[in-house]
């Protein structure tokens, strides 16, 4: 212990064993790429920053996550008929006139085989039944979109119209657009009679924003879904689920004005 007035002892290089060195200053921590460093938390746990990853966990290569092979949504089986030509089953034009009476003589302008045309006749409408190929039935040769009126006496159109979805011969649309191109055709001769108009569609076909505009600017007098699918291909136990829906869309240039088209069901 010093005493007062006590001359102050000399100062000698060397420390007193209790002295502590001062600290010494830390080395630069030094960066790996992808890899942050830790920050001390105030309980003395290293913390990482949000979306950090460790030296360990980077090194470790992560197993690439089980992904599906890719496949088509819907495979039939049958390669597409030419023109898009498929015969419609009798229960789909069946249901059609369980709702709807025609006037007048019907035209079929995509007759095919004639399976709607022959359904029209059994319920003692006479039918005009034409196509732009010969099928063995009809009048072949006529191509619809080139003819400019209803054939003589002619007041209802009724039809199951090639979709495009082929693309099998040279200057064919594809679908979508080719749905309505007909559409406006067949709205046009049928105006020029006061006539009726009956298309099968697909169901989803009708949500369209395009499809929307133009059924709403024609007499849009009734949709009859079909409850079934139209199963278009048998191939007896190889048969496989119909993918879509179908409806029949009817317009009626007699119908008054602003009437609201009717939902029905087959």
């Amino acid at each position: 212990m010093a005493l007062k007035g006590a001359p102050a002892a000399k100062a000698s290089g060397k420390l007193s064993p209790k002295a502590k060195a001062p600290p010494r200053a830390a080395a630069p921590a030094v960066r790996k790429p992808g890899i942050a460093p830790a920050v001390a938390t105030r309980r003395g746990r290293a913390h990482k920053p949000p979306g950090a990853t460790s030296a360990r966990s980077a090194m470790i290569p992560r197993p690439a996550p089980d992904r599906e092979p890719t496949r088509a949504i819907h495979v039939s089986g049958y390669d597409r008929e030419g023109r898009d030509f498929y015969a419609t089953p009798g229960w789909v034009t069946e249901g059609l006139l369980s709702h709807v009476r025609f006037r007048g003589p019907i035209w079929e302008p995509c007759c095919g085989d004639g399976a709607m045309s022959r359904v029209l006749a059994a319920h003692r409408y006479k039918v005009v039944s034409t196509d732009i190929a010969d099928r063995g039935f009809g009048t072949p040769g006529v191509d619809f979109l080139t003819c400019r009126k209803m054939p003589k006496g002619c007041r209802s159109l009724v039809t199951n119209p090639p979709y495009g979805d082929s693309g099998s011969h040279k200057g064919q649309t594809r679908s979508p657009v080719a749905m309505l191109d007909f559409l406006r055709h067949a709205l046009a001769l049928t105006a020029s009679v006061e006539g009726q108009l009956a298309l099968l569609v697909r169901l989803q076909w009708l949500a369209g924003r395009r499809a929307a505009d133009v059924l709403s600017a024609g007499p849009f007098a009734a949709t009859v879904i079909l409850t079934q699918r139209i199963q278009w291909f048998d191939k007896g136990p190889d048969t496989k689920p119909a993918q879509h829906h179908h409806a029949w869309v009817v317009f009626d240039y007699a119908r008054p004005a602003g009437s609201p088209p009717t939902l029905l069901y087959v």
